[in-house]
């Protein structure tokens, strides 16, 4: 095949220029492409942000304009974009092995990261299943979970119990599980019906309040299983953070009491992790700061550093020896992804781990988490903030019609989305819940970076209530 020599090409020049041009390849992508999450109409008067290139906190797009990546893409960068030691790891994993069938097959990056998730995890999570996704991941624990009651021989457990407001994903089981309309609702006719109790969420309180209120919910929680277990093969809850649902937090002692009522009444315990681990939170998995071990963990997101796609279900030996048995039994829990295990996504969240241990970044994060917050204490006036959360490296300010009331504003009002369209100008992305505008900014963010994030997250603020402080 020959390929045109750009040099020599006349028309090189001009495809140069185009190629430097944003709205040249907006164009090219609202062509054909469907974005997730997307209105696509918006585009006709929002323009897309192509990006051309990261570095560390920031992206920048064709034009040369750069903008401080504050929601990580979307979680999951969280050691900065073009990590030299993530990229050197991926690039010399490339031309060992890219690929290997993951059945009846192995490598050497699947098995040393086992290994070493299984050191990190909470002590009694032993075995580990590989997916691509997070959403992948939660379909892991679901179907898992039942069939583990059905070897036991209770196939009758197959009812799910979790909390209002969560999102453990959008494909359909993982989506049953979910309590967010504007993803259920229309999809509901094909869904699972699970067992939802009221949320320990802890918006407006002061901190000294949280355990309180929490302990105060878990009652919804306990009742629920004392009518409910023998129906019940598991429990599923976002541990402390429920990201999705606008970024709700809650005191680490509902774990606690969870942990005790689900070996109570004999129910397994899913903590999807998928958001909140590898550091998120202030410690290395949510479910350290409660001192438990769920059943199932669901592990995604920045176990890759943000590079690659990458999912793990971390479960305790007893289910996996509910499945180990003579093939004739019929006892094998036959689930695959084509990409499992992949060796350059293993070989990604390897360097991943490296960073972690290379240095205390848990601890520089409280020191980060804690300027994050100090930096907009005086959203505390504004008459249109009614909270202002953190739980290490995400914090949330939540905009209201009147705080005092607890009345939000309309969602037609699209108030998050007057927010982002300031912060992208101001070189900033910013992409709030709804009305809630949140940072949750790559761990290798620093000070004066951190600064310019939360002053434009201010001024965002006063854009989007029309009200300055």
């Amino acid at each position: 095949m020959h390929l045109m020599n750009r040099s020599t090409d006349p028309n090189t020049a001009e495809m140069v220029s185009k190629a430097s041009s944003n709205t040249h390849w907006q164009q090219r992508d609202l062509r054909h492409i469907w974005h997730p999450c997307t209105q696509m109409q918006d585009h006709e008067t929002i323009p897309l942000l192509p990006i051309k290139k990261g570095q560390g906190v920031w992206l920048e797009d064709f034009e040369g304009k750069r903008y401080l990546d504050a929601v990580s893409s979307w979680w999951v960068n969280i050691f900065g974009h073009a990590n030299p030691h993530i990229a050197q790891a991926i690039a010399e994993q490339a031309q060992q092995l890219e690929h290997v069938i993951f059945a009846g097959c192995s490598h050497e990056p699947v098995i040393t990261l086992t290994e070493r998730l299984v050191q990190l995890a909470p002590p009694g999570l032993e075995r580990v299943f590989f997916a691509d996704n997070g959403s992948a991941a939660v379909e892991v624990a679901l179907k898992l979970s039942y069939h583990y009651w059905y070897n036991q021989g209770q196939p009758k457990r197959h009812r799910y119990l979790t909390i209002s407001n969560g999102y453990h994903g959008e494909t359909l089981g993982a989506l049953a599980v979910g309590d967010l309309g504007i993803y259920r609702d229309i999809y509901s006719p094909l869904l699972l019906n699970p067992l939802v109790v009221p949320a320990p969420d802890c918006t407006g309180l002061p901190a000294e309040q949280w355990e309180a209120a929490s302990r105060a919910a878990f009652l919804h929680m306990e009742q629920a299983l004392a009518e409910n277990h023998q129906d019940i093969c598991a429990v599923i809850l976002e541990p402390l953070l429920q990201c999705a649902g606008g970024m709700r937090m809650y005191h680490p002692v509902y774990l606690k009491l969870l942990r005790e009522a689900c070996d109570r009444y004999g129910v397994l315990l899913i903590a999807d992790e998928i958001a909140s681990g590898f550091g998120r939170t202030g410690t290395l998995f949510a479910c350290e700061q409660a001192d438990i071990t769920p059943d199932i963990m669901c592990l995604s997101k920045g176990i890759t550093g943000g590079f690659l796609p990458l999912a793990a279900v971390l479960l305790k030996e007893n289910l996996y020896q509910a499945f180990y048995e003579d093939y004739n039994k019929g006892r094998s829990f036959l689930h695959s992804h084509s990409y499992t295990g992949n060796p350059i996504a293993c070989a990604a969240a390897l360097a991943t781990l490296d960073l972690f241990e290379a240095t205390p970044v848990l601890d520089h994060n409280q020191i980060k988490g804690q300027r994050m917050e100090d930096q907009v204490q005086a959203l505390r006036q504004h008459p249109h903030v009614g909270d202002i959360r953190r739980l290490g490296m995400v914090m949330a300010v939540e905009l209201m019609a009147d705080p005092q009331k607890d009345t939000p504003y309309p969602w037609q009002e699209r108030r998050g989305l007057k927010a982002y369209q300031h912060a992208i100008k101001r070189g900033a992305l910013l992409r709030p819940l709804g009305n809630v505008l949140y940072c949750m900014p790559p761990y290798v963010i620093d000070n004066d970076e951190i600064d310019f994030m939360t002053q434009v997250l201010m001024e965002s603020v006063e854009v989007a209530t029309g009200v300055a402080l």
